[in-house]
């Protein structure tokens, strides 16, 4: 009679109590980050407030603070939320590249055709002053450069590219353009075609510099055109 109700009833299984209360707190915690996500790129984070993010998620404003304690932990997450979706979504924007210059092309179109990575970088700047929230987005920051680089891993060994740096180089080096092109572009005003084109720029100088130096640098050995040098070495 122990696991029956009065009524001859089965009692309710604890466990599954348990597990429909944390999906309905992960369903609450989306709901505010959400709204927060939309409020914050559209008002900024002293223009919105604990009541309006409340509101636009159908929530009080206390699970608010249960959930996240302060705005400015709702601002970061909310931002590093979002660029771990930009990530993904350049990832699958870039799938159907054919050679490095189109994977490159469709991650520059996908980061700089949002106000993503602006927002993140608001979030960069927040953590100066509030470094109990700095983990938060280094975790981030070592996501972006590690899926990346496993994205880029891939896609280098399912066409058999050759490429000038590791996919964990090419990686760090992408986002780290990116995020200071994009955050110039928004302080200039510029549109999206704009940064795209200037982040192109930007990724294509610095792999046409490397490639020019190693072309002057190294030579096949055998090549006609080399001549030994008084080391042994060939010459450059």
């Amino acid at each position: 009679m122990g696991s029956e109700t009065v009524a001859g009833m089965p009692a309710a299984d604890p466990k599954h109590g348990v597990r429909a209360t944390r999906s309905a707190g992960r369903k609450m915690r989306s709901l505010l980050l959400d709204g927060a996500s939309r409020l914050f790129k559209e008002r900024g984070l002293s223009g919105t407030s604990i009541s309006d993010i409340a509101a636009a998620a159908d929530a009080f404003p206390s699970q608010i603070t249960y959930y996240f304690r302060t705005k400015e932990a709702l601002f970061v997450e909310a931002a590093c939320r979002d660029m771990l979706y930009l990530a993904r979504a350049t990832e699958q924007a870039a799938l159907k590249a054919h050679t490095p210059r189109d994977y490159t092309h469709a991650l520059a179109e996908t980061v700089t055709a949002t106000d993503t990575v602006a927002f993140f970088a608001e979030a960069l700047t927040l953590t100066r002053r509030r470094q109990d929230l700095a983990p938060l987005v280094e975790r981030t920051i070592e996501r972006l450069h590690s899926e990346g680089a496993r994205a880029y891993a891939g896609q280098v060994e399912r066409h058999g590219w050759r490429t000038l740096r590791a996919p964990e180089e090419s990686s760090r080096r992408f986002w780290a353009v990116a995020i200071g092109v994009i955050v110039e572009g928004f302080a200039m005003g510029r549109a999206p075609e704009e940064m795209c084109g200037e982040l192109l720029r930007a990724l294509g100088e610095q792999a046409t510099a490397i490639a020019a130096h190693d072309a002057t640098r190294l030579r096949l050995v055998g090549d006609p055109n080399t001549s030994p040098s008084s080391d042994g070495e060939t010459s450059s």
